[in-house]
């Protein structure tokens, strides 16, 4: 294996440069449209899935299971796909993932009928997994620790800013193109993103020409030491009963199932049960997600700002229970408004609390994973795909058996938000899972 020591002996910066380069921004900026394009291609069918519904003759249930397809699969192959990422890097991980989900976006347009579209939305899930772990991995190399929650947040901005802009998007193509061909002009953008970050990117900061040694020894600041990636069974164990990371699986199944409305059947509910349509209905569709987008950047900075002044437990733990707290009651009494407009903006609001706690909770599976940081976030991210299948196959059972009613299965998305808040508590990023020169799997108590 090589050692981290032996890559920057080797790809060392010229030993004259002192000023400190910005290469880790560019590193973000890749990561940024990484994120935009994921939910360019997940929102799409979103928007589009009353044209499709009538076109492919598919009841709501039916749909509820396409939507969850794609989640399923994402949930199975997460944690293996992270753990490669952290086996052989990112930058041939995320090259093959980019292309993969690229060329099933595509086949979307290809379905034409119910269970070709259940397989290619599986398929298309199934190749987008480890996206997000692996991108984590990568500015667990690329970032200091004072500056990884912003890191985070600005990569959440992207996803939620991609995802807020498609509806608009979307209506707009609809009118010059049918929905098949928006998922073709959708699916190319990957390509060009794959090409780009394969020739560009390198695993280790030590490896690019352009990091200087400035920039190299901050990047390195305040960081153990990387220990073995040796994975075995006995490992695997240990960070799988880690309290804190428990803890956080919980957490981020509660996040992700109610915010998994917002990319799958709020267009729907605000057509149906709330009377929007044309271009008023594009941009409240797109609202939560582009208030995410605000949400993700001051997220990422109050988590470290808070870090920096009380300690990892009041910046990671505390902003992230207070940003669940804010989430269900805003949930709740959106779901339970009288007035659309009203309704629309406190669900807006709700999105936005959810996704203000991503730097915080993606920040604290870098803090705690030690050389794992692909693994560990893989685990939590499966949970909230958990939950991400769940909610849209829960919501159609709820309007089965009480036709209309769009507020009783809101408000339990609302209280499990609540209880996603109770989570935090049992999560301390203070105390770290790492791994001894054998790869035997310790636990640091020892507060930073």
């Amino acid at each position: 294996m090589i050692e981290l020591d032996d890559l920057r002996h080797e790809f060392q910066p010229d030993p004259a440069s002192t000023v400190r380069s910005r290469v880790r921004y560019q590193v973000l900026a890749f990561g940024v449209a990484l994120a935009a394009i994921t939910y360019l291609d997940r929102v799409c069918i979103a928007q589009t899935a009353t044209v499709m519904m009538d076109e492919l003759r598919l009841s709501e249930r039916k749909m509820g299971f396409v939507f969850s397809a794609f989640t399923l699969a994402y949930a199975i192959f997460e944690i293996p796909t992270g753990a490669w990422g952290d086996r052989i890097g990112t930058r041939r991980v995320l090259t093959r993932i980019v292309v993969w989900w690229s060329s099933f976006t595509i086949a979307t347009a290809a379905a034409f009928s119910y269970v070709p579209l259940l397989i290619i939305r599986f398929l298309f899930g199934m190749g987008e997994a480890g996206a997000f772990p692996n991108i984590t991995k990568t500015f667990s190399r690329w970032f200091p620790i004072s500056e990884r929650g912003t890191a985070q947040g600005i990569f959440f901005m992207g996803a939620h800013l991609g995802g807020g802009l498609t509806p608009m998007l979307v209506t707009a193509l609809l009118w010059v193109m049918p929905w098949r061909l928006v998922f073709v002009v959708f699916g190319l953008v990957g390509f060009v993103w794959a090409v780009g970050w394969f020739r560009w990117f390198r695993d280790h900061p030590a490896q690019h020409p352009a990091v200087s040694r400035a920039e190299l020894k901050h990047i390195e600041s305040g960081r153990r030491p990387e220990a073995s990636h040796r994975l075995d069974a006995s490992v695997l164990c240990r960070i799988l009963t880690n309290r804190s990371l428990a803890a956080l699986c919980l957490m981020y199944f509660t996040q992700a199932y109610g915010f998994y409305f917002n990319i799958t059947w709020l267009p729907t509910y605000l057509e149906k049960a709330r009377g929007f349509t044309g271009t008023k209905l594009g941009v409240l569709a797109g609202l939560p997600l582009v208030c995410s987008a605000v949400a993700d950047v001051l997220g990422g900075l109050t988590t470290d700002r808070v870090t920096r002044r009380y300690g990892l437990r009041a910046g990671r733990s505390g902003v992230g229970a207070a940003a669940l707290l804010v989430a269900g009651v805003a949930l709740i009494a959106g779901a339970t408004a009288q007035n659309g407009l009203v309704a629309a903006l406190l669900i807006a609001l709700a999105g936005a609390a959810a996704s203000f706690l991503l730097g915080s909770c993606w920040g604290v599976c870098i803090d705690i994973a030690g050389p794992h940081a692909g693994l560990v976030s893989a685990c939590m991210n499966t949970s909230g795909q958990v939950g991400a299948v769940l909610s849209p196959i829960i919501l159609p059972v709820f309007l089965d058996r009480t036709p209309k009613d769009w507020t009783t299965p809101l408000c339990i998305a609302g209280l499990l938000y609540l209880a996603g808040a109770l989570c935090w508590w049992f999560v301390d990023p203070k105390k770290p899972i790492v791994l001894d020169q054998t790869g035997r799997a310790i636990e640091d108590r020892k507060t930073q």
